[in-house]
């Protein structure tokens, strides 16, 4: 599965099992048009990237939003026919794949407030469950996740730095976890060794953004 996900840069993400799923597409090298999903966390501009989904997007892709930012959806030219919209703790079956929503908010900063309700997403792929965070400091709802493979920010500065990430993956036991949100906007390459050096032993880690 960890062969078939690639970030491409921050925290845009591809997975290609058995549907082809891009989350957050940003900053895309490529114009594939190959998606048959795509998700977005929040509508922050490094999330939420018009010009980004078109160029995974084809004639039928689906999109899947949080409830919150359907307008945002609909005003960049999602058509409504192929929108789908969540809440936390909501599901959602989607070409073969179930989809659940997790919130994702700062603890102690402004940028992602709780009442916005944004999303992370679970997301069950065949025998996989593959989480991904969002934008989040470390909250409970995230550390009750049951999932194989955790997609967690650690970049700091607008969610948790790589120290609160490694803590916030301990407590949630992932058979691995891919670290994001770093090596870009925010973030460096030292978050992702400093990353490692707290997480606990018995957690694989698997390094995308080298």
């Amino acid at each position: 599965m960890l062969d078939n996900i690639t970030v491409n840069e921050h925290s845009s993400i591809r997975i290609d099992d058995k549907v082809i799923a891009y989350i957050d597409p940003f900053r895309l090298k490529e114009a594939r048009h190959d998606a048959d999903l795509i998700l977005f966390t929040h509508p922050h501009y490094d999330h939420f990237s018009p010009e980004d989904f078109k160029k995974a997007a084809k004639p039928d892709t689906i999109y899947v939003c949080p409830l919150s930012m359907k307008q945002e959806a609909l005003d960049a030219g999602i058509a409504p026919a192929y929108l789908r919209t969540l809440e936390a703790e909501e599901n959602l079956g989607i070409l073969d794949i179930e989809i659940e929503g997790v919130p994702a908010y700062n603890t102690n900063k402004p940028n992602h407030p709780k009442e916005k309700g944004w999303l992370g997403y679970v997301l069950e792929i065949g025998p996989h469950m593959v989480y991904i965070a969002g934008d989040t400091d470390r909250i409970p709802e995230g550390e009750a996740v049951q999932c194989d493979i955790a997609m967690v920010p650690i970049g700091g500065t607008y969610t948790m730095n790589a120290k609160e990430a490694a803590e916030f993956v301990n407590a949630m036991r992932p058979h691995t976890v891919v670290p994001t949100h770093y090596a870009s906007i925010v973030g460096s390459l030292d978050d992702a060794r400093e990353f490692v050096k707290h997480l606990d032993r018995g957690i694989e880690v698997c390094l995308k953004i080298e």
